[in-house]
């Protein structure tokens, strides 16, 4: 019980944190459920949440999305969520969380590097971001970073890209949680408390976020989940090492 409620109070806060950000809940919550579970049931449970909590963010901001972003991304975003949860059942589970570890490190020094030298990623690479954003999505959960390099600059305004960022993961979550299903039904099903648990807090979250969104400067935010996508990162790889 104590191990659920702290897992669930991370969720809370990881889901209010996210929505100003547009990204991060599977990021700081993964690590969270792997405490309990082993990774790819953890993928998995943490997809049903981040797809409720991206559901939640749609209907609260859907006035806000941009459609044309949308179709940019949508269609690929699906094909590699697809392709990226297929291969997740076949990777072990230290090999993955490696690869996604130095992925988490490596991203936010790219990112960094980038307000530096002031480069802007062409649209034409929208579809290499929306497909490497869902593959990496469908193979362990950590979507959004990537998909935030190039949305954040077609979208300046916050409550657009907060409202198409969740549209896009929610593409994502639809298309990867069949194939976890398919593929560990009996696990996910063993562990319906702990998902429902998660579930109630990451809506609350949502409600919280979408006032942080109003208020604060989603920069502030979004130096916050960058921080956690890097702690996350060193976590990854020390449990891959060990």
């Amino acid at each position: 019980m104590q191990e659920l409620l702290l897992i669930s109070i991370g969720a809370f806060i990881a889901a209010a944190l996210t929505v100003p950000a547009g990204f991060g809940l599977s990021t700081l919550l993964t690590p969270l459920v792997l405490f309990v579970l082993p990774v790819h049931e953890a993928v998995a449970v943490v997809a049903i949440v981040h797809c409720a909590h991206n559901a939640g963010k749609f209907l609260s901001l859907r006035e806000s999305v941009d459609f044309s972003a949308f179709r940019r991304y949508g269609v690929w975003l699906v094909v590699g969520a697809i392709i990226g949860a297929l291969l997740q059942n076949q990777v072990p589970s230290d090999p993955l969380l490696l690869l996604v570890g130095m992925f988490l490190i490596i991203l936010p020094i790219l990112s960094i590097s980038e307000r530096w030298t002031g480069y802007k990623i062409p649209e034409a690479n929208d579809q290499i971001g929306g497909f490497g954003s869902g593959f990496m999505g469908g193979l362990s959960g950590h979507q959004g970073a990537l998909r935030a390099m190039f949305l954040t600059r077609r979208l300046p305004d916050k409550m657009a890209y907060a409202a198409t960022a969740s549209v896009l993961a929610l593409c994502v979550d639809l298309s990867r949680i069949p194939v976890y299903i398919f593929f560990r039904s009996d696990e996910i099903v063993n562990h319906l408390t702990l998902t429902t648990v998660l579930v109630i807090s990451a809506l609350i979250g949502v409600r919280v976020g979408k006032r942080w969104l109003q208020s604060l400067k989603s920069s502030q935010i979004h130096n916050m989940v960058m921080f956690g996508i890097i702690s996350s990162g060193i976590f990854y790889i020390m449990e891959a090492l060990s």
